[in-house]
């Protein structure tokens, strides 16, 4: 062939288990904790109210989860797993190598709720378990990572393929885990449906 892809980017995404009566239990498990968990956590609501606006996150408050809670331990092994296929995939070299799981929070999206363009520093590959989308509840937006560079590139043909597209939006699915590599940026759009939108989302490093 004459053109050849080269320096792809990989996004995972899979149910978290192949049974949907578990998935359907855990989430009902996990999404009582997490209201719960907001309805604790002074600090978290604190620190949203300045940097999530409308919206709740133990991202900077209780963002260890896995440590004190059952619920999330549980959730833990699962992701694990996931997280292993998915460095497989990459060909990474873990062989003789530990993976861990370093931090894991809770968000909720009311309405209005949106997540700015970010990162994931200090980390290799991170994720999002999504626990309760409403119908219409916005997706996850990824960003290519190579847009800085375009400079004088022309715009994209409007029926672009997927994969030349600078943009790309993942659906927000209840029982399903989506990994992508730490430095991808990535955002969530304004909640526009009536109901809240809970996941709950973790950093994986390697040594």
């Amino acid at each position: 062939m004459p053109v050849r892809a080269w320096f792809p980017t990989y996004i995972y995404s899979e149910p978290l288990v192949a049974s949907a009566t578990s998935l359907t239990r855990l989430n009902t498990e996990i999404a009582a904790e997490c209201r719960q968990l907001r309805d604790f956590d002074a600090a978290g609501r604190k620190w949203s109210a300045k940097n999530y606006p409308g919206g709740y996150t133990s991202y900077a408050s209780m963002n260890e989860l896995h440590r004190f809670s059952s619920t999330f331990a549980g959730l833990e092994k699962k992701l694990t797993r996931h997280v292993r296929a998915f460095a497989r995939t990459l060909d990474m070299d873990l062989r003789g190598r530990a993976i861990r799981l370093t931090d894991l929070w809770v968000n909720i999206m009311p309405p209005t709720a949106a997540h700015s363009l970010h990162l994931h520093p200090l980390s290799f590959i991170s994720g999002t378990y999504y626990v309760v989308t409403p119908r219409g509840c916005p997706g996850l937006k990824f960003e290519d990572p190579r847009l800085s560079k375009f400079m004088a590139a022309p715009p994209k043909l409007p029926g672009a393929r997927r994969a030349n597209q600078a943009h790309i939006t993942y659906p927000a699915e209840a029982g399903h885990v989506l990994l992508f590599e730490s430095w991808l940026r990535h955002e969530v759009a304004a909640n526009r449906t009536a109901e809240e939108r809970i996941s709950v989302s973790f950093n994986f490093n390697w040594s």
